[in-house]
């Protein structure tokens, strides 16, 4: 990313850019940065967008060689394409014939490194992975938002706004916007600012009960658990995020004992940087022997439940039960 700033500082933006990755906020917002830094964004006369797997390659090919209207450079923007999967014969080839004046930006979700274009775009041009921030990158990037709006955010409520929110960008971003409004006339954002205009009582209450469960506090549990019931979660609902919870302990037990660093597990849990250490903390209060067998508790609960062996609000409430009653052994 720091490439594509010095490019466009310096004016010497090259004819190909590839930004690939799972993170959209990041591919739009470089996208849309060398967009800009050719181009007019409204001039539709020499800025063409592809988008999806049916794209025509000649039409591709045809629109590229032509030079701009009226204008210096012409933009195309291919989207979400096969072409780093299943790259056309000469594709490369043609791609370096065409005048200075054109440049293509590819976004893609998953590329093939092994790929002929993916290699000559390295070589050629320039392929920037983009996935989403450390955790040190995201707090910085939340504090920037905070301070362009003239507002601050202590890292307690950056913490608790992004384990609730979860890692996506552009979720983040809309919600930044939310609290922004929301605190228009005062300048600091607290947790309990996140929690009114950010989380819904429900999904509080659910963080909640779990980290009640996790600290085998059952009587908070299952108040927790009935105030959830009022709220009318559907118990089957609360079940799939039991299951989630105690599969990512699994899964973060196992990630701990194979010598993992956060940033680590985090990706392969798909789970925020900033809580694995909860988790991490959570797991120790458990073989991973017990892990997998309340996992599997889960499970066998839904199966009872859709085969009207059990109650539902019944079958949870018993495996909350016995999950506080759990000590490792």
């Amino acid at each position: 990313m720091k490439n594509i700033n010095q490019d466009i500082q310096s004016g010497q933006i090259k004819g190909c850019y590839l930004l690939f990755g799972k993170e959209d906020y990041l591919k739009h917002q470089y996208r849309d940065k060398l967009i800009k830094a050719l181009a007019d964004p409204e001039d539709n006369m020499n800025i063409t967008r592809f988008h999806g797997s049916g794209l025509n390659v000649q039409e591709l090919l045809e629109i590229a060689n032509t030079l701009p209207f009226f204008a210096e450079q012409r933009v195309i923007v291919v989207e979400n394409t096969s072409l780093f999967k299943k790259t056309p014969d000469n594709f490369e080839k043609q791609l370096e014939e065409l005048p200075d004046s054109t440049h293509i930006v590819f976004l893609e979700s998953e590329v093939d490194k092994r790929n002929r274009l993916y290699k000559w775009i390295s070589k050629n041009g320039y392929a920037c992975e983009m996935n989403t921030p450390d955790e040190k990158m995201l707090l910085a990037w939340i504090k920037g938002l905070c301070k362009e709006e003239g507002k601050a955010m202590d890292d307690t409520a950056i913490f608790y706004f992004v384990e609730h929110m979860g890692t996506d960008m552009l979720l983040l971003r809309n919600e930044l916007e939310k609290l922004f409004c929301y605190k228009y006339e005062d300048p600091h954002i607290t947790v309990q600012d996140v929690q009114t205009v950010c989380v819904s009582q429900a999904t509080s209450k659910m963080f909640a009960m779990l980290d009640a469960i996790g600290t085998h506090n059952r009587n908070q549990a299952l108040s927790l658990y009935r105030d959830l019931l009022a709220l009318r979660e559907a118990p089957i609902g609360i079940l799939r995020m039991l299951l989630r919870h105690f599969n990512i302990l699994m899964q973060v037990s196992a990630l701990v004992k194979d010598g993992k660093n956060n940033k680590e597990i985090a990706a392969a849990c798909a789970i925020p940087p900033f809580s694995v250490k909860k988790y991490a903390s959570q797991a120790t209060k458990y073989t991973f022997e017990q892990l997998r067998n309340m996992v599997e508790q889960c499970q066998d609960t839904e199966q009872q439940i859709k085969a009207g062996q059990v109650k539902d609000i019944v079958g949870v409430e018993l495996l909350i039960v016995g999950f506080c009653e759990k000590e490792r052994e």
